[in-house]
Order: C-alpha cells, then structure tokens, then sequence
C-alpha cells in the first residue's frame, strides 16, 4: 500500500505540472493576457513599470519557472485587483466550496445507491419507473436552468428560502439560517451527479444479482437482506466507485455555475469573477487548487477500491 500510495503521489505531481504550464501559458499566450491592464492612457514609462512587475519582460519560461519556485514555497503571488495574497483569498473561499460540494454529494450518495438498490430489485415495477424517470429528468435539465426555476418558486414566489449567500446579512450564527442558504444550491449541486450514482448503482446492481455466487448463497439459506448487502450491493459498489471518481470533476464545473447563480463566495464565484476580471494570479491558483481536490478525491477513490475489493 505504501509503494502505492508513494506511485500515486508521483502521478499527481505530473497532473499539477501539466495543469499549472498549461495555464500559466494560456493566460499569458490568449489574446490581451496580462498585458491587457496596459490602459491607452499610461504613459510609455507607466506602461514600462507595470510591465516590468508583472514580469512581462521576460521570457515565458523564467516567469514560469520563477512562479513555480514560489508556489513550492506555498506563495502563488498577489491579486492584481486588491493586492491581497492568492493563498490568502484561496483559504477564504475554499472551505465554502467543500461544503457545498461535499454535502451535495453526501446528498447524491445517500439518495442515489438507495434508490439504484429499490430499482434493481423491484425491476419493471413502479417504483423501477419512477426512479428511472426522474434520473433521466435529472440527466436533462441543467443546472443554471433549475437553478432559476427552484429560486423562483421557493424564494420569489413561496418565500421559504433564501436565494442567495451563506447567511443572512446582520444576523447572527443560526444554524438553521445557514442550512436554509444550503439548501438549495446544493439540491442543484446534487442533480449533477446523483442521476448518474442511481443508474450506475441499478446496472451494476443487476447484473451482480445474476451472478451464480448469489444464487448460491440464496441456496445456502443466507437471508435476503444479507445476501443483497453482504455480497450483491458491496461489489456493485464497485464500478460506482469508478464512476464517482469521474463525477466529482463534474461536480467541481457545476460548483462554478451554482456558485454563480446563488451568490456562494467560493471557489466557483471567485474562478468566473477572477476571470471576468483578468486577475491572473487568481486564476492560476484557483486552477492548481481545484486540481489538487480533484486529484486527491481520486486517490480517495481508489483507496475504496481496497475496501471494497481486498
């Protein structure tokens, strides 16, 4: 396990490397780049100074080389906009987006693998029909659209919820004040993936069923339920491990346009402002950040794997 994990370690290291020169050269190749905060109205020796500390007038590869000696160093530069460290608006934001990213696929798990076990089992019946109808309802709708309908109905018109931020503003901490602003980014959040757990859950589920060492426990006597959990549902689990590891990249872009419509100050609504507003050191560290949860989560994964199937 330990020459496993030392191998998936070296592995990430390339992916952040690869994330981060494919960045660091977009933003400094696209069209403006950096160079666009060079207004008409500077004058050559203002233009000069701002482009010598940004950097500008050196190669691409020492300016490359030079911001990854940095972020070695856990230093990923200041925001062009308030001159405030990226790590420091990155430690900001970041705990918000796990929230909500980790209790959208809390709620993705706990209602997709049920559901997938009540439609395998009851295969054709009702309930098979209603689960597999809403997953595809699920699968079809996006994300911003529902996002506008939900607000509509239970903040504009119900008026149950809040539509937008973390908390109320003036208000002090309340829990469930801050579990209503919850609720609903993560109900859309959640409707990025919990389609795809419930239909994988439900065709790994089936065929496992089918298999002869679940006849042949049946045979044995063993219990139903213990048939189902103990042996069928654990190695069903399995390509649905697969699968969630290669959701929660989709899981994090959603996170982007939820964020967005609701107004949660995480890492989602700080890529699209930073962006929005050509904040380059912003959008490097915010990139190599959502690479590492990304890559961590799918080490996370694959440590399952063992649990699963020893």
């Amino acid at each position: 396990m330990s020459r496993y994990l030392v191998q998936r370690a070296a592995q990430a290291v390339v992916v952040l490397l690869v994330v981060s020169t494919l960045t660091f050269g977009m933003v400094n190749l696209a069209p403006g780049g950096p160079a666009i905060m060079m207004t008409m109205e500077m004058t050559p020796e203002q233009q000069d100074a701002l482009r010598r500390q940004l950097g500008l007038d050196q190669p691409l590869v020492v300016r490359y080389l030079k911001w990854i000696g940095a972020a070695l160093r856990a230093d990923l530069g200041r925001s062009f906009n308030d001159r405030r460290r990226v790590s420091e608006v990155i430690r900001e934001r970041l705990p918000l987006t796990l929230l909500l990213g980790g209790t959208a696929l809390a709620v993705s798990l706990v209602l997709g693998i049920p559901a997938g076990v009540i439609s395998a089992t009851r295969r054709y019946s009702l309930a098979d029909h209603t689960v597999t109808f809403f997953s595809f309802i699920g699968v079809s709708i996006p994300a911003f659209w529902l996002a506008i309908i939900l607000i509509l109905v239970f903040s504009v018109w119900l008026r149950w919820l809040p539509a937008s931020g973390v908390a109320t503003a003036g208000a002090g901490f309340s829990l469930v004040d801050r579990l209503a602003h919850l609720a609903l980014p993560t109900v859309v959040l959640a409707t990025v993936i919990l389609p795809s757990i419930t239909r994988f859950t439900r065709s790994a589920l089936v065929e496992e069923l089918g298999q002869d060492y679940v006849r042949t426990a049946r045979a044995k006597g063993l219990p139903e339920p213990r048939v189902l959990t103990r042996h069928a549902l654990r190695n069903a689990l399995i390509p649905v491990v697969t699968v969630l590891g290669l959701l929660i990249p989709r899981l994090v872009g959603g996170a982007v346009i939820t964020e967005t419509i609701f107004g949660w100050p995480g890492m989602g609504q700080l890529a699209v402002a930073s962006a929005v507003g050509r904040d380059y050191p912003i959008v490097m560290g915010v990139t190599v950040m959502v690479a590492i949860v990304v890559t961590v989560s799918n080490l996370a994964v694959d440590l399952v794997y063992g649990w699963l199937d020893p």
